[in-house]
């Protein structure tokens, strides 16, 4: 009876784990794809510039076009993305983490790359490209600005317009940059750009009203984005607009969920954020916490263009004076430590959900935590991974030894199950209550087996999430061919593992680790009695066959931990079954599964 809930177990969790295959890699995979060709033909008919809706506060009607965009009625060629960086003036952009620049001509953010990643493992690989300008291939920029009441007649900067450089030098973070700009009708705007050592700038605006009258203006921000990205196409991990808006919480919000419904507009807030987010890199906006915005999520069917913005409350300015709106933006690498940081510093709230940990973040962020403190003492992520499997395997040590002990008593009073069986093989209801009346007596619980491989499932995924989603795994190195512990295993027992010069496709990736994982995890189940039924003999055969395979896709540190942890699992139990004083069955098991079976005589 425990081998049959055993393997009923087993076999259940191979179908989720094969139904969860096709649900969340392979499907999300083809998806992946066809969203690709349909940003390749956006990207084909992209629009000069966009219309970006800036929805004004309750009390105002209607909805403004912000300032800083173009109708986008006239189709545009592509350029390169150096040549449009080229077609407008531009102040450097200097610092330890970041490189690019500020456009003067609408006085944005449009051209950043990030200094400490490359886009491949390799040494020559150029940096990665976070913001591109309007006219380059995949235009990615932030904007701020003012808007007035509609109908209201006020000379504002818009998309076209030239600032001045108040002050000379490159943008550092040692030295801001202002810059000016003068309506001819009384209003004197400046914008200045400061930015700290990592990926946090802070836009401050000022008006000077020396109009003759008082105005009425509205702060505004936005990040816009061209055509659909690409994108990794996990279901476990979010990519797309997201943000945080007061009590209203999360909002993930998906590019085809976007496209689908044109504009979400969540209620006004006066703590939290909103931008884009990618696997590893996120820019969003961040009105200074304590002042009412009314936040906006929006797609333009017609330029293709997704767009996160906020307006901000009204602000009189009074004839003969002046006012300032201040607000944060980041573009960088989501690195845990400094969002940690900065949601502490600045007190923005929540701003750690930028990480998708996950719905099980209770599990993930510790398992993060715990991995990088090991690696900050060995200098290693994948020895980090192996040492948190060991001290996985001391906290559940008292539950899994229970486990073993349990399956050990089993095996000692398998003879009576035996003889059970054959007593009552005609009644299967007074088989089963003596057999329970066995473990009663015994003190046997015939689930047991089964608890060690329900508690990794936790920790596979937190794992897996961590390797997944944090920077901080990307291109880590282990040791020797495995330079990047968030992708798969790079070699193949199919080309010989690069002996053969012939690249295999993806489903043929079976790596040295994959082999590995497979051959201990059939050293694992080979520890007990190999069921009674052929048919179940087959499943138990073939399973770590399939594993081997679906695994052979996943991040590599995946696949050493899930080996190391089966190491660690055949140790654990072959000493606790000897101090049990039960027969190991591993050799005796792999002799019958190998041993050549007689041919049976013909009648």
């Amino acid at each position: 009876m425990n081998d049959n809930r055993n393997m009923i177990v087993a076999i259940v969790l191979s179908l989720v784990v094969l139904l969860g295959w096709q649900y969340f890699i392979a499907g999300p995979q083809l998806e992946a794809q066809q969203e690709a060709q349909q940003a390749q033909l956006a990207n084909d008919a992209q629009q000069a510039g966009s219309s970006s809706p800036v929805a004004l506060p309750e009390g105002a009607s209607g909805q403004v076009t912000a300032p800083g965009t173009e109708s986008g009625t006239a189709a545009q060629s592509f350029v390169s993305r150096e040549q449009a960086l080229a077609a407008s003036p531009r102040l450097t952009i200097d610092t330890p983490s970041l490189s690019g620049s500020v456009n003067l001509k609408g006085a944005k953010l449009d051209d950043l790359r990030l200094k400490g990643y490359r886009q491949t493992i390799a040494k020559d690989s150029e940096t990665v490209v976070l913001f591109s300008p309007k006219g380059s291939p995949a235009p990615y920029y932030a904007e701020h600005g003012w808007v007035a009441d509609p109908g209201v007649q006020i000379k504002l900067p818009n998309a076209e317009t030239v600032w001045t450089a108040e002050t000379s030098g490159n943008l550092t973070p040692s030295s801001p940059i202002v810059l000016s700009w003068d309506n001819g009708e009384g209003l004197v705007f400046k914008r200045t750009f400061s930015v700290d050592e990592n990926y946090m700038f802070t836009v401050d605006q000022e008006v000077q009203n020396n109009s003759g009258q008082n105005v009425q203006l509205y702060p505004y921000g936005l990040i816009a984005r061209n055509g659909e990205p690409e994108t990794a196409g996990f279901f476990v991990l979010h990519e797309g607009l997201i943000g945080v808006i007061g009590d209203e919480g999360l909002q993930e919000i998906n590019y085809s969920d976007l496209i689908d419904d044109g504009s979400i507009r969540p209620g006004r807030a006066n703590m939290g954020w909103l931008g884009f987010t990618d696997k590893y890199w996120a820019a969003t906006l961040i009105p200074t916490p304590g002042t009412e915005f009314q936040p906006n999520f929006s797609y333009n069917a017609r330029t293709q263009n997704f767009q996160s913005d906020y307006l901000g409350s009204a602000t009189q300015v009074v004839d003969g004076a002046k006012i300032t709106n201040s607000s944060l933006l980041y573009a960088g690498a989501k690195i845990t430590s400094l969002i940690d940081g900065y949601q502490n510093s600045y007190d923005i709230l929540n701003f750690d959900l930028m990480i998708d940990w996950g719905w099980f973040y209770f599990l993930t962020k510790p398992m993060f935590w715990t991995i990088d403190w090991l690696y900050s003492l060995v200098g290693n992520f994948g020895i980090a991974i192996l040492l948190v499997t060991v001290i996985v395997k001391a906290i559940f040590f008292p539950l899994a030894n229970k486990s073993y002990v349990s399956m050990s008593r089993m095996k000692l009073v398998q003879p009576k199950m035996t003889e059970i069986r054959e007593k009552y093989k005609d009644d299967k209801q007074k088989q089963q209550q003596a057999m329970m009346e066995l473990y009663k007596t015994e003190k046997i619980n015939p689930l047991a087996g089964c608890l060690p491989m329900l508690i990794q499932i936790p920790v596979f995924f937190s794992l897996y999430k961590v390797l997944f989603v944090t920077i901080e795994m990307r291109h880590a190195p282990f040791f020797g061919w495995i330079q990047d512990l968030s992708a798969p295993d790079p070699t193949t027992i199919f080309n010989l593992f690069g002996l053969i010069p012939w690249d295999p496709p993806t489903f043929l990736m079976i790596g040295v680790w994959p082999l590995i994982m497979g051959i201990t995890m059939f050293l694992q189940m080979k520890m007990n009695p190999a069921p009674a039924e052929p048919a179940q003999q087959m499943i138990f055969n073939w399973m770590p066959v399939i594993f081997t395979f679906m695994l052979a896709t996943f991040p590599a540190g995946l696949v050493i931990y899930w080996a190391w942890n089966n190491t660690l699992s055949v140790l654990q139990q072959g000493v606790i079954m000897r101090r049990q004083g039960v027969k190991l069955e591993l050799f005796d098991n792999l002799k019958a599964t190998f041993k050549r079976k007689p041919k049976e005589e013909s009648k």
